[in-house]
Parts: structure tokens; sequence; C-alpha cells
């Protein structure tokens, strides 16, 4: 059988797929997929947690009354509440379930979430406080633990363009929203850790492929300080009013302070290893003596919560807050009278003041406000105010963007919502570049300095992520 003639529309077919074949051949387009199919993925270290099985229940089918064909069962009812249809019932409105705190000290093994066991990570933190001890004490003499910090911060000024960001710097320390993060103030390791809202903290050496996932609280945590004394105690707060305290040589989550009102900030002086700072309800201020357990001062100094407090490093008496009342403020605590404190300055804002850090040398003051300004006072009494648009508004499953201080005066460092680190100079009171990258999958919000390395910047996000900026 002779084949059949090709139709004009089908030797057309044929001679566009020819062209287009060639055309491929000459852009080596199949050689490039090829190549993108062949890089190697970047794996994201993260804390391993042990699943538990699933148990089957039995599925039940529910089926009503009317469908079975029995009449409603109307006993106890009134007959006009049976008949008429006019009738209409409120229900109560729905209460949230409290937290139920776990009062009491808490064994680390039992918060413990890890698959592998902690044990060599418990007796690194032992090993890295001894090794530090003696650095320290030296630095300690005359109360300040700040000596040691700011001779590595004035070695010499930043080059923001050298910062990066290695893929070996990203891991996931805990699940959902970060909250807190804090770098272990060490010389020789580099330890970070980072608390979120379901009350977890997870510990990550940098680096390395191991995270430690911990569950010492039911709620957010709202402050962690590693004591730079003794870098094995870790106290942490939390939105369910606890503060604890982790001591990694007894192995234990011990109870400090325990409030039926929420905690939503905790700091404490370079130069009081026994005192504990954090705001308490609403507007209140609370100073905690760990060596005695008592309360020493308590001040009520906002109309709403406080969100953050910090010292300054030159006069630790001085202090600033920032508040949900729309106003950050500096106070004097050597000027306390009894029960009352008074503003050295007010700076009001128009809305909520998520953050007020004073600048290494004490001399400046930032400040952060869900006004989309980031505010830079300076001077001799902070009169000297210069306000930078930025956008601060976030999602709710997004932690607020704070903007903190590097190793100088120099430069402030603040997520953005286009998944980069804007770098504020203060001198040009401008955004002067934003820290970029490929390897960030998500929004960082929440930063902090390394004190002793500078150029090492974390940054965390809403889905427990951190990365690390290094010098290159």
């Amino acid at each position: 059988m002779a084949p059949q003639e090709l139709t004009e529309y089908e030797r057309k077919r044929l001679e566009n797929i020819r062209r287009n074949g060639e055309m491929m051949a000459s852009l080596k387009l199949h050689s490039k997929a090829s190549q993108l199919s062949k890089r190697p993925r970047v794996v994201t270290k993260s804390y391993s947690v042990e699943k538990k099985p699933k148990t089957e229940t039995p599925v039940v089918i529910r089926r009503s009354l009317r469908t079975r064909g029995i009449a409603p069962d109307s006993k106890g009812l009134d007959a006009d509440f049976v008949d008429s249809n006019t009738l209409t019932h409120k229900s109560p409105a729905k209460t949230e379930p409290s937290v139920v705190k776990t009062l009491g000290p808490l064994r680390m093994y039992d918060a413990y979430r890890g698959t592998l066991s902690d044990r060599s990570f418990l007796e690194s933190l032992v090993v890295m406080a001894n090794k530090e001890a003696p650095e320290q004490l030296g630095s300690s003499k005359g109360g300040k633990f700040s000596d040691a910090n700011k001779s590595k911060k004035n070695k010499g000024s930043l080059q923001v363009e050298s910062l990066s960001l290695d893929p070996e710097n990203i891991a996931r320390l805990v699940p959902g929203r970060i909250t807190s993060v804090q770098f272990f103030p060490s010389s020789s390791d580099k330890m970070i850790v980072a608390g979120n809202k379901y009350g977890d903290i997870g510990f990550w050496k940098v680096g390395e492929n191991d995270v430690y996932l911990y569950h010492p609280h039911k709620a957010p945590i709202s402050g962690i300080l590693v004591q730079p004394h003794c870098l094995s105690k870790i106290y942490t707060s939390c939105y369910d009013g606890l503060i604890r305290l982790m001591d990694a040589e007894k192995e234990i989550f011990d109870l400090v302070f325990n409030s039926d009102e929420s905690i939503y900030c905790l700091s404490q002086p370079k130069n009081e290893a026994n005192c504990l700072y954090f705001g308490e309800g609403r507007g209140g201020l609370t100073v905690w003596d760990n060596r005695v357990g008592k309360c020493l001062s308590n001040w009520v100094l906002h109309e709403d919560r406080i969100n953050t407090i910090d010292f300054n490093n030159e006069n630790p008496h001085i202090i600033a807050t920032s508040s949900t009342d729309g106003t950050a403020c500096t106070w004097d605590l050597r000027c306390a009278g009894v029960g009352k404190l008074s503003a050295l300055r007010t700076f009001n804002q128009k809305r909520s003041v998520q953050s007020a850090y004073f600048s290494p040398s004490g001399r400046s003051l930032a400040t952060t406000s869900l006004n989309n300004t980031i505010g830079i006072y300076s001077g001799v009494n902070l009169e000297d105010a210069t306000a930078i648009y930025h956008d601060n508004r976030t999602s709710r499953w997004i932690s607020s963007f704070r903007a903190i201080w590097g190793w100088d005066d120099t430069y402030l460092f603040i997520g953005n919502m286009k998944r980069g680190v804007d770098v504020v100079s203060t001198v040009e009171r401008a955004t002067v570049m934003t820290l970029e990258s490929p390897h960030i999958s998500a929004i960082p919000c929440r930063f902090d300095a390394h004190s002793y390395e500078i150029g090492m910047l974390a940054g965390t996000t809403g889905g427990g992520q951190v990365y690390i900026w290094t010098l290159r």
C-alpha cells in the first residue's frame, strides 16, 4: 500500500518542530536546564522532635433524633419555650482557656524536646562558662561586665558592605515565631539562643548541625538574659507571668518569680548580677533581687504595657523604656521617690513604640514605632531628634520590627517586609543599604549583634529560622 502524502498542515507542523529544535539547540537550553537541576540544595539545620505515634479512634456516625424518627426530647423545658419560634437564646461568651502554670523547679530532662541526647550540650555549656569566667571576672572589677565588650567593639569601624550570609550559618532553632534572641557573650564560642511564642527556647552553636530545643514555659517568651559572669545560667521571662533561671550545671529550670500579670520584657544592668528589671502588667516596672528573693521596687511608668527596658552603658542608673501607650521615656533610677519615678524625657509618638535602645556609647537613643518611623535622638539631653521613615507594619505572624544598634554609634539594623535587612546610617540619617541574600526565605524581624565579634549579626523570623551574617 502506497504511503499517504502529508497534507499542507502536517508539513508545516513538522517544519515548525524542526525549526524550534534548532533554535533551542543554538541557545543551549537543554544543557542549562540540566545544570540547574544538578545544583546542590542547601539543607537548613534544625531541631529534631520525637514524633508520637498516632492513635486510631473509631469513627462514630452521629444521627439526629429526627432522622431516626424519634420525637425531640423536651423534658424539663417550659411549654412556651418548646412551642415558640420567636424566642432566642444568647449563648454565653466564649472564654479562652487559661494557661496552666507549672510552678516550682522544672528538670531540664523533662523540658527537653529533642531526639538526640543533650548531655554533650549541657557539658559544653559548663565548660564554656568555666573557660570564660576568668576573663569576665577580670573585666568586672568595679562591678562592670561591659568593659571587655567595649574594648572589642571599639577595635575599628564596620564596613557594612562586607557583611554576607553563608548557607552554613542558617538554622531553624524553634517551631513558630521567634520573639526573643541573644548571642552568648563569649569571646571563644559562637552560640545563640532564641525563644518563640509557644514557650520554647532553642540553642545552636553557629555552624554546627545540632539544635537543642527545650520547653520551659507555656506562653510566648518575652526575654532572654545570658549571664555574662556565668554563661551556664540563663534567665527567661514569659507572658504567663513566670521568670525562670536555667542552670546547666544543676540541669534545672528554677522558678525565680511568679506573677498574676503578664511579663512583657526583661532586662538587667551590666553591673548587677542579681537584680532583674521587667515590665509587668499594664505599664508596671518591677525590680527583683534574686539573691534575697524579694521585690525591691515597683513603679507604674506607662499607661500601657512596657515593650523594652534598656540601660545606658555609660550610666547604668539611666534607663529607657518603650510602651504601647505611644511613648518612650528615659528615667534616672537614683531619683526614685517613695513609689514614684519621674521621667527625664518623654518622646511622644502617634502609635505604639516597640523599642527604645541606647547606643553603645550611651550618647544616642533609637526608637521604633508603629507610626512607621525610626527615631534617633542625640545631644547632651537627647534634644536633637530625627525621624526616619520605615515601614514597620508587620502581620500577626511576624514579630514587630525593632531597630538595634551595631557595634558603634554609626549604624542601626532593622528588618523589612521584602526579606531584607535595612542598614540605617546615623550620620546620613537615612537608610543607606539593604542586606539581601537568595538564602533568605522569610522576613527577619528580631535581631542581635554579637558583643565580641564585630560583624556577626543574627536575624530571626516568624518561622523559627535564624540567619547569621558575618564579615567576608
